[in-house]
């Protein structure tokens, strides 16, 4: 829902953890982070309360834990829909993270080229077609994904942990061992 507030400024209302709150309205070209339970879908707005955005044939706006099922699908359609009904009830953020290291490219080249792909079925992989990839591509000219970045980066970590974990295990009972 637009409203204006001091004549020209345009704000939404949107919803953020259950409670209405003003925002400004995105500008055109601008990332939408969306927070879904468990992992951030991600769209670019285009302009009068619509974004496009790849979703799997399955997504459903605001399904939440149901939609992640939706990703191991290997195929997604570029959707053009208003941005209240692909956020649901989830929160979300304007993110143009990348600003400081990419120029983006002109707004209308943005929407020209998001708006030329809307019905689109395109190639789905979590790691390296996802619809972080997508509008990253759309703004910056470059496809890439922080969120796959960061899940590989900790299960890195992880794994090097418990690796740790289990060496010292060996050594505690190695060195049980000797004293017996």
């Amino acid at each position: 829902m637009l409203r204006h507030k001091g004549g020209s400024t345009k704000e939404r209302i949107c919803r953020l953890a259950g409670r209405g709150e003003v925002r400004p309205e995105p500008k055109v070209g601008d990332l939408i982070e969306i927070f879904r339970p468990f992992y951030r879908h991600w769209a670019i707005y285009v302009g009068d309360g619509y974004v496009v955005h790849l979703a799997p044939p399955s997504e459903i706006a605001g399904a939440g834990a149901a939609s992640i099922m939706s990703t191991l699908t290997e195929k997604a359609v570029v959707k053009k829909e208003r941005l209240d009904d692909v956020v649901g009830r989830d929160r979300y953020q304007v993110n143009n993270k990348h600003d400081d290291k990419y120029s983006p490219l002109p707004p209308g080249k943005i929407v020209q080229r998001a708006e030329q792909l809307v019905g689109q079925e395109l190639p789905y992989s979590l790691p390296c077609e996802n619809c972080e990839h997508f509008v990253n591509e759309l703004r910056y000219g470059v496809a890439r994904s922080d969120q796959v970045r960061d899940a590989v980066v900790a299960a890195g970590i992880a794994g090097v942990g418990l690796a740790a974990v289990g060496l010292i295990g060996v050594m505690f009972s190695r060195n049980k061992r000797q004293k017996q």
